[in-house]
C-alpha cells in the first residue's frame, strides 16, 4: 500500500468519525424539529417521522398560549444590547490594558481574569440584592446589567489587540487624532472577525440563558424571556410536550439567523482566534 493511498484512507476513516459525531450531536435538534409536527398521541410513539409536516397547530398553540413573541421580543432586546454594552466594555478595557502602561496593571488585569473562576450561581444572592436596591428588577437593565462585563471576552481582545504595534497609535496620536478614533478607525476593522465572534457568542449566551432572568423578572410577567416562557407550554397538570419542542424551534431561529449572516466573519474570527493563541 502506497503512502498516499494510506494518507487518503485515514482522511476517509476520520470524515466518517466525524459526520457520525457531528449527527450524534446534533440528533436533539433534529428529534425537536421532528417532533414539533406531532399530534399528544403521536408523540407518545417511537416513531420518529411525524404523520405530516403541515400541521402547524403546536407552533399556533405555542405562541398564543405562551405568548412567545413578546418573550421573544424581551430576548431579543436583552441579547442585543447586552452584547453590544459587554463588547463595548470589553474593547475600552482591552484596549487599556494593551496599548497604556500603568502601575499594577498585570495585577489588575490577572484579578480580572481570577473572576472566571467563579461560579455565577454563587453570585445570585448579591446580584439580587443588589438589583433590587437599584430599583431594577422586572426591567430590561436588570436583567442585563449582570451580564455588561465579560473577563473572557477583555482577554481574548486584549491578545489581539497586543498584536498590533503600538507605532500606529503613536502615528495617529501624533496626527492628532485621539483614542476613540483610533478604535473605531483603526482596531475595529482590523480585529472585527474577532469582535463578531464574541458578539454571536455573547448573544446566544444571553438569548439561552434561564435562571436569572427567571429570578429577575419574577413578579412581572411580560417581562420574561424566551427561555423562561416555554416553561409555561408544559406543567405536571397537563403534559404538551410537542408545544415545548415547538416553542424551542421557535426559540432557535433568531440564533441560526445571526449564525448564517455573520459566518464568514465567525470563520475568520475562529482562524485568527486560533493563530493569536
Amino acid at each position: 500500500m502506497t503512502h498516499r493511498r494510506k494518507e487518503q484512507i485515514e482522511e476517509i476513516v476520520v470524515s466518517l468519525v466525524a459526520i457520525a459525531l457531528g449527527l450524534v450531536i446534533i440528533f436533539p435538534l433534529i428529534y425537536c424539529f421532528l417532533s414539533s409536527f406531532k399530534t399528544p398521541s403521536e408523540f407518545l410513539d417511537p416513531k420518529l417521522l411525524p404523520s405530516s409536516f403541515l400541521n402547524l397547530d403546536n407552533y399556533k398553540a405555542a405562541l398564543e398560549r405562551g405568548n412567545l413573541l413578546r418573550y421573544i421580543l424581551n430576548s431579543f432586546v436583552i441579547a442585543f444590547l447586552g452584547s453590544a454594552i459587554r463588547l463595548i466594555f470589553s474593547i475600552l478595557a482591552a484596549y487599556v490594558f494593551a496599548f497604556y502602561d500603568f502601575k499594577g496593571k498585570n495585577v489588575v488585569f490577572f484579578m480580572i481574569l481570577g473572576t472566571m473562576m467563579i461560579p455565577s450561581d454563587v453570585l445570585l444572592a448579591t446580584n439580587y440584592l443588589t438589583v433590587s436596591r437599584l430599583h431594577l428588577l422586572n426591567t430590561y437593565m436588570g436583567v442585563m446589567v449582570v451580564s455588561f462585563v465579560s473577563a473572557s471576552a477583555t482577554f481574548m481582545l486584549r491578545q489581539r489587540f497586543k498584536t498590533i504595534p503600538r507605532d500606529m497609535r503613536e502615528a495617529a496620536s501624533m496626527d492628532g487624532y485621539g483614542d476613540i478614533w483610533f478604535i473605531l478607525r483603526v482596531l475595529l476593522p482590523i480585529t472585527r472577525p474577532v469582535v463578531t465572534t464574541l458578539f454571536v457568542q455573547s448573544f446566544i449566551s444571553l438569548w439561552n440563558s434561564y435562571l436569572w432572568p427567571l429570578i429577575a423578572t419574577a413578579s412581572s410577567p411580560e417581562m420574561r424571556t424566551v427561555m423562561v416562557g416555554i416553561t409555561r407550554l408544559n406543567s405536571w397538570e397537563d403534559e404538551n410536550y410537542q408545544l415545548v419542542m415547538a416553542g424551542v424551534v421557535i426559540s432557535l431561529i433568531p440564533s441560526i439567523i445571526l449564525f448564517l449572516i455573520m459566518r464568514r466573519s465567525l470563520r475568520k474570527g475562529g482562524l485568527e482566534g486560533s493563530l493569536v493563541g
